[in-house]
C-alpha cells in the first residue's frame, strides 16, 4: 500500500516544495532545524487561533493580522507573503459566488424546489425529496447560496403543512455541506485546497477527483439525514403553548399611541392577554418597569408594552388599532401599505456585529426600521435601539419593498426573506442562468478551461444575459472569504518555508507512534476537523495543508492522500453552528440551540471520518 516519495511518480525534483519538509526521508532531502523564523511564524499562527477561537475579531481580520506580522517581522519578502492573493483561486471563487446569486435572481432553484416539494408532506418525505437535490446543486453552485434561498422556502413549506421547520433545516444544512465535497468546485475549502496543491507541485486536483470519496460520505449522510437525523432534532413549532419553547422568539416593543382605544382598558380587556405564542413580558410607563404584568393593569397613552413571543403574533399586534412597533429610536415604526416586514439574519461579517442597533444608525443606513429581535430561542433582554447585535441574530424588520432587492445578496446579511411569504415571483431568465452554469461546468470538466477562467467568464454571462443586476453581482462577492483565502494562502507559504509545517508534521508523525501512515493519517483528519469546527473551515484548510504534506514527508510517502484528507476534515464539520456559515444561516430561523447542532452532528462527523479514512488509502495509494 506505501509508496515512498522517491520511488513513484511524486520526487523531490517534481515537488520542490516538499524538499523543505521532509525529516524522515532519506538524507539528501534532509532540510535544516527550524531557525527563529519558523518559531516567530508558529508563535504568530497561535496568536491568530487564539483571536478566532475567542472571537476577539472576525477570521478574515485575524489572518490578515497574522500576515502582515509576517511581513513585518522579515519572515518573507512581501512579493511571496502576499502571493496568495494572486492565486487563481480568488476569482474562481468571486466568480462562482456570482453565479450562485445569477440561479438565486433568476428564480432557477426556487422553481425546482416548488415542483420537488409540492407532493412531500411529512418530514422525512420533504427531507428525502430535498436532501438528493440540494446535495447535488452544492456541487456545482456555492452552498451558502443555496441554503440562504432554501431556508425561507423549507419554513414556508413546513408552516402550510403544519410541521416543524426545526427538524428541516439543519438536514437543509447539512445536506448541501455534505454534497460541496464532491467536486473541485463545491465549496471554497477545496479549492484552497486544490491551490496550495498546484503551488506544491504535486499534479493539480481534478474537477472529480474528491467523487470517489465524497460520493460515497454524502450518500451515507443523506441517509443518516433520512432516518437518524429526525430523532435527534427538536420539534419546535410556530406557535406553541408555550413561549419558551417558541422556534423564534422575538422581543418586540410596542407603543400605546395617544387616543387609542386601549387607552384606560386592562391588558385583559384589550385583548393582550391569551395571544397564542405571546407574553407580555413588561409595561415602561414614563422610565417605571411594572412587572410582571397584572391581566388587570390597566394601560395608559404613551406606555411601551414589552412582549416576547413569535413572529406570527407579533405580526398580528399590528393590526390593534392605537398599538403600534417601537423602533430603535424610540419612535413609532412607520404604517402603510407599500411597508413589509421582513426578517434579516446577521452575517458574522456584518458591520453591525458588536454595534447597537441605536449606534449603528439603522434606519438611515438600511431604510428600515428594527421591531423586534431573536437570539437564540430566547428573549433579548432590553429596548430595541440598545441591543448589542451578533452573527446569527435574526432581525425583524419594517422596510420599503425595494430593500428585498437591494440586500438580498448583501454581505451583511445572510438571509433576507419577507415574512408574509418567501419573497419573489419577479425572477427572470431561469433557463439562461442554468445553460450558463451547465457550460461553464461542462468546460472545466472535461478541462478546455480552467475554473479560475471559466468561473468569471460565467459571472460575466450572467450579468450580460441578464440574470443578474451589476449591482447585485459586485453584492454577491462576499470579500470576507477571499481575504481568508489570501491571507490563509501567504501563512501556509510562510510554514512551509520557515520550517514551522515540517515541525507540526513531524509532532503529528510522533504522536501517531508506530501505527504508521494510517494513524498518521487520522491524526491530520481529527487536528483539522477540530480545527473547522472551532475555528473557521477555510483557514483550517490553509493551515491544515502544509502540515499534512509535511507529516507524508516525515514518513516518506506521497502527501496526495494525506493533502486529501484536510480537504474532507475542512469540509464535513457539522456540530459547532458558528464554524460554518450555512449553520448560522439556519440558526435562527430553525430556533436552535447549540446543543443541537452538537447532538446531530457530532455522529455525522464521526461516519464521514470513519468513511474517508477507510477509503482515502484506498483511492490515493500512499
Amino acid at each position: 500500500m506505501w509508496r515512498i516519495v522517491e520511488d513513484g511518480g511524486t520526487s523531490a525534483a517534481r515537488v520542490p516544495a516538499l524538499a523543505s519538509l521532509v525529516g524522515g526521508a532519506p538524507d539528501g532531502y534532509r532540510a535544516r532545524p527550524m531557525e527563529w523564523q519558523g518559531w516567530f511564524t508558529l508563535a504568530t499562527l497561535a496568536l491568530v487561533l487564539v483571536a478566532i477561537a475567542r472571537e476577539l475579531t472576525t477570521p478574515d481580520i485575524a489572518m490578515l493580522s497574522g500576515l502582515l506580522a509576517l511581513g513585518v517581522g522579515g519572515v518573507l519578502p512581501p512579493a511571496e507573503l502576499f502571493a496568495g492573493f494572486a492565486n487563481p483561486v480568488l476569482p474562481a471563487i468571486g466568480g462562482l459566488l456570482i453565479v450562485s446569486a445569477g440561479l438565486r435572481e433568476s428564480g432557477a432553484v426556487e422553481r425546482v424546489f416548488r415542483r420537488l416539494m409540492g407532493r412531500a408532506n411529512t418530514e422525512r418525505a420533504g427531507i428525502a425529496r430535498l436532501g438528493p437535490v440540494l446535495a447535488l446543486g452544492s456541487a456545482f453552485l456555492n452552498n451558502v447560496t443555496l441554503v440562504a434561498l432554501s431556508t425561507p422556502l423549507v419554513r414556508e413549506w413546513a408552516r402550510l403543512r403544519g410541521l416543524a421547520p426545526s427538524r428541516m433545516l439543519i438536514p437543509t444544512d447539512y445536506a448541501t455541506i455534505l454534497g460541496s465535497v464532491t467536486t473541485l468546485i463545491g465549496t471554497s475549502t477545496t479549492l484552497v485546497v486544490a491551490a496550495l496543491i498546484a503551488e506544491s507541485g504535486l499534479r493539480p486536483m481534478g474537477f472529480f477527483e474528491l467523487a470517489p470519496v465524497g460520493v460515497p460520505i454524502c450518500l451515507a449522510g443523506l441517509l443518516y439525514l433520512r432516518f437518524a437525523a429526525p430523532r435527534l432534532l427538536p420539534d419546535r413549532r410556530d406557535p406553541v403553548d408555550e413561549v419558551e419553547d417558541s422556534a423564534r422568539q422575538y422581543t418586540a416593543s410596542m407603543l400605546v399611541e395617544p387616543g387609542s382605544p386601549l387607552v384606560g382598558q386592562s391588558v385583559e380587556e384589550a385583548g393582550l392577554r391569551n395571544l397564542p405564542g405571546l407574553f407580555l413580558v413588561e409595561i415602561d410607563r414614563a422610565g417605571r418597569i411594572l412587572t410582571p404584568v397584572a391581566p388587570d393593569q390597566t394601560l395608559e397613552a404613551r406606555d411601551r408594552l414589552v412582549f416576547a413571543g413569535v413572529v406570527s403574533t407579533i405580526v398580528d399586534l399590528q393590526r390593534f388599532r392605537g398599538l403600534v412597533a417601537v423602533t430603535e429610536t424610540e419612535a413609532a415604526a412607520p404604517r402603510g401599505a407599500d411597508r413589509h416586514l421582513v426578517e434579516a439574519v446577521v452575517s458574522d461579517s456584518s458591520p453591525l456585529v458588536g454595534r447597537s442597533i441605536r449606534d449603528a444608525n439603522f434606519r438611515t443606513v438600511y431604510d428600515a426600521a428594527v421591531i423586534a429581535v431573536h437570539r437564540n430561542g430566547e428573549r433579548v433582554d432590553g429596548k430595541i435601539g440598545t441591543i448589542v447585535l451578533r452573527p446569527g441574530d435574526t432581525l425583524l424588520l419594517q422596510c420599503a419593498p425595494g430593500f428585498l432587492r437591494v440586500h438580498r445578496n448583501s454581505p451583511g446579511f445572510y438571509l433576507v426573506s419577507e415574512v408574509a411569504g418567501p419573497a419573489g415571483n419577479g425572477h427572470e431568465h431561469p433557463l439562461r442562468a442554468a445553460l450558463v452554469l451547465a457550460t461553464m461546468v461542462l468546460l472545466v470538466a472535461q478541462g478546455a478551461l480552467s475554473i479560475a477562467l471559466a468561473a468569471p467568464l460565467a459571472a460575466g454571462g450572467m450579468v450580460l444575459l441578464g440574470c443578474l443586476p451589476v449591482r447585485a453581482a459586485r453584492a454577491s462577492v462576499e470579500w470576507q472569504i477571499l481575504i481568508v483565502i489570501g491571507a490563509g494562502l501567504g501563512i501556509a507559504s510562510a510554514m512551509e518555508h520557515t520550517g514551522a509545517a515540517r515541525t507540526l508534521g513531524t509532532l503529528l508523525v510522533t504522536a501517531a507512534g508506530d501505527a504508521g501512515p494510517i494513524a498518521a493519517l487520522a491524526a491530520v483528519y481529527v487536528v483539522t476537523l477540530l480545527t473547522a469546527e472551532f475555528l473557521n473551515h477555510t483557514a483550517a484548510a490553509a493551515i491544515g495543508v502544509p502540515i499534512a504534506m509535511a507529516a507524508a514527508a516525515e514518513l516518506g510517502v506521497d502527501p496526495r492522500g494525506f493533502v486529501m484528507a484536510v480537504a474532507f476534515g475542512a469540509s464535513c464539520s457539522f456540530a459547532v453552528p458558528v464554524s460554518y456559515q450555512t449553520h448560522l444561516i439556519v440558526y435562527g430561523p430553525g430556533g436552535y440551540r447549540f446543543r443541537d447542532f452538537a447532538r446531530a452532528g457530532v455522529l455525522l462527523d464521526a461516519q464521514c471520518a470513519l468513511i474517508a479514512l477507510l477509503l482515502i488509502p484506498v483511492i490515493w495509494a500512499f
